[in-house]
């Protein structure tokens, strides 16, 4: 079958549409045609091996292909349409339109994919697109798994950090639909979508720092993976809760210190991307709460320019790959 495939590690340019074995799917299992895939910052980190957060590197390496890649199709999230089910499978039909999560196995830029029927993987939005769908569960299931973490009520404040990309969209929207105000932290070209989608507030970050402005939050969220640990928590109020969504292991260790010894709340739990939560993700944009921010949508053929797109940070929002030029 084809499928977008890289053999050795390295610069997006090692994206190429090539053959794969077609995947069959045992008792219970089902066979995904896949119609859109997110290109995610993940994809980019496997493909290059180059890790924001250094200490995911041996464990991954390991799991992934020491000297080359073990598995040549990356794509964890995705959506498309049950091609077949194995003959335990009692949830979904064939022609079923779905989208969800392939974890660990990837494989979501090829033209089929085969996961096991209890992964978290259901019934897509009536209202979405493929496109549109399969740009949901990453930010989504990420964002909400840190908003609910938040506790957040009516009326408080939240600063997303970071809050263009995939997670942080996300974030600001199901914070609003929670009732905070919000402020967004980003670079300047993202501004006006993140004024589109809700946000109160907007930092400029290449202007201003918003840990020495002396404003303080009830809950901070945040997706940059160099920011400085001390000064997110001094911006926060006493009882304010931090969530950390790409921690570094010494933000681990200051989080669990910061939790036990003051009355603010430091937060890394990682995301269990259920089912409970992608209905719940599903339900809200069924009914207008939150809506996916696509910045571009690009063919197979051009998945070394969605990399490209993803990597340097000119997006403005998710960025997918669509597979419609395979039906």
């Amino acid at each position: 079958m084809k499928a977008i495939v890289y053999r050795q590690y390295g610069s997006p340019d090692v994206l190429h549409v090539g053959e794969v074995d077609e995947p069959v799917p045992g008792d219970d299992e089902i066979l995904v045609r896949i119609r859109a895939a997110e290109a995610t910052k993940a994809d980019c980190e496997l493909r290059s091996f180059r890790f924001a957060v250094k200490w995911f590197w041996l464990p991954l390496r390991i799991r992934f292909g020491l000297f080359k890649p073990a598995n040549p199709v990356l794509g964890g999230y995705f959506a498309g349409e049950i091609e077949a089910v194995g003959r335990k499978v009692t949830r979904f039909s064939v022609g079923d339109q779905v989208f969800g999560c392939a974890r660990l196995r990837m494989g979501a830029y090829g033209r089929y994919l085969c996961l096991p029927d209890s992964y978290t993987v259901i019934p897509k939005p009536v209202n979405s697109s493929f496109e549109e769908a399969a740009a949901i569960p990453l930010g989504g299931l990420n964002a909400l798994h840190f908003m609910r973490l938040a506790n957040i009520q009516r009326g408080e404040t939240v600063l997303v950090n970071g809050a263009g990309g995939s997670i942080g969209t996300f974030g600001v929207q199901i914070a609003k639909a929670m009732g905070a105000e919000v402020t967004a932290v980003d670079s300047p070209i993202k501004e006006d979508m993140l004024r589109r989608i809700g946000v109160d507030h907007f930092i400029d970050y290449t202007r201003e720092d918003f840990t020495g402005s002396g404003q303080t939050y009830d809950v901070i969220f945040d997706m940059v993976a160099n920011s400085a640990y001390s000064g997110c928590i001094r911006s926060l109020k006493p009882d304010g809760r931090y969530l950390k969504g790409n921690p570094r292991l010494s933000d681990m260790i200051r989080a669990t210190l910061t939790t036990t010894f003051t009355g603010r709340t430091a937060s890394f739990t990682f995301a269990g991307e259920t089912r409970e939560e992608l209905l719940a993700l599903k339900q809200m944009v069924e009914d207008g709460s939150i809506s996916p921010v696509i910045d571009k949508i690009y063919s197979p053929g051009q998945a070394a320019r969605a990399h490209e797109r993803v990597e340097t940070e000119q997006r403005v929002g998710i960025v997918v790959i669509s597979m419609q030029d395979w039906l």
